[in-house]
C-alpha cells in the first residue's frame, strides 16, 4: 500500500493533515515503523496554505507505484507495542504516557469503550496540551519541561497510548521532539486494553 503511493523508502516523506496533527502523526508513525524517513509538517495544511508564497496545486496527483524495499520492523525512532508486550513489560523502568482527555482518564467519558479509566501508574498529558494555540507542536524545550513535570524521566522507556492510535502517535512524536530516546506506542491503545477483563484499570472520581 505504501509502495502504491510511489514511496520506496529511499526519499524522505513529508506528511500533513487538516491541522489536527493526529492524522499526520498516524501516518508518520506507520512510515517510520517500516523504515521510511518521514516528518510531519508542523501545523498541517492550514499552516502551509497560509505561508507567504506557498505553491498550491489543485491538480490530481497520480503516483507511479514502486516497490518499497522490505526492512525489518522497528527501524524508526518509535517502536510498536501490543497488549501482550505491555502486560509483560510493565515495571519501574516503563512509564505510561496517556494522551487522552482528563474525562477519559477519570473514566467519565467512555467514547464507546467497554470500560473507562486509565492504566495503573499512567501519567496523563493531553494531546491538546502538546500544541500551541495555532495548532503547532510546542518547542522541544516546552515539551521536555511539560513531560518532566508530569514525571517522565529521560533515559527511561515511555509507552504512549490514547483510545485508538492517533493521539498516541502525536504523543510519541512529541516525546521524540523533546529528546526522549526510548519511545514506543501502544497503537491499538486503551480501547484494546479495556476489552481484556483481566487487565486492571483504575477509575477515579474528579469530584
Amino acid at each position: 500500500m505504501i509502495g502504491a503511493l510511489g514511496i520506496d523508502g529511499g526519499q524522505p516523506v513529508a506528511v500533513y493533515d487538516d491541522g489536527r496533527m493526529t492524522e499526520a502523526a498516524r501516518v508518520w508513525f506507520i512510515l517510520q515503523h517500516f523504515g521510511v524517513p518521514a516528518a510531519v509538517l508542523d501545523g498541517g495544511w492550514p499552516a502551509s496554505a497560509a505561508q507567504a508564497g506557498a505553491r498550491i496545486d489543485n491538480q490530481p496527483v497520480v503516483p507511479s507505484p514502486v516497490t518499497l524495499a522490505p526492512v525489518p520492523r522497528g527501524h524508526g525512532p518509535v517502536g510498536l507495542v501490543n497488549s501482550q508486550d505491555l502486560r509483560g513489560q510493565l515495571d519501574g523502568e516503563t512509564q505510561i504516557f496517556d494522551a487522552r482527555t482528563a474525562a477519559e482518564f477519570a473514566g467519565e467519558d467512555l467514547r464507546k469503550i467497554a470500560r473507562g479509566g486509565h492504566l495503573p501508574e499512567a501519567r496523563r498529558v493531553g494531546h491538546a496540551d502538546l500544541l500551541t494555540a495555532e495548532g503547532r507542536l510546542k518547542s522541544p524545550e516546552e515539551l521536555r519541561a511539560m513531560l518532566e513535570r508530569a514525571g517522565f524521566q529521560p533515559g527511561q522507556r515511555i509507552v504512549t497510548h490514547c483510545d485508538g492510535g492517533g493521539r498516541a502517535a502525536l504523543a510519541a512524536l512529541a516525546a521524540v521532539e523533546a529528546g526522549f530516546t526510548k519511545v514506543e506506542a501502544y497503537y491499538l491503545s486503551f480501547s484494546d486494553r479495556a476489552k481484556d477483563e483481566t487487565c486492571p484499570i483504575v477509575r477515579e472520581s474528579r469530584n
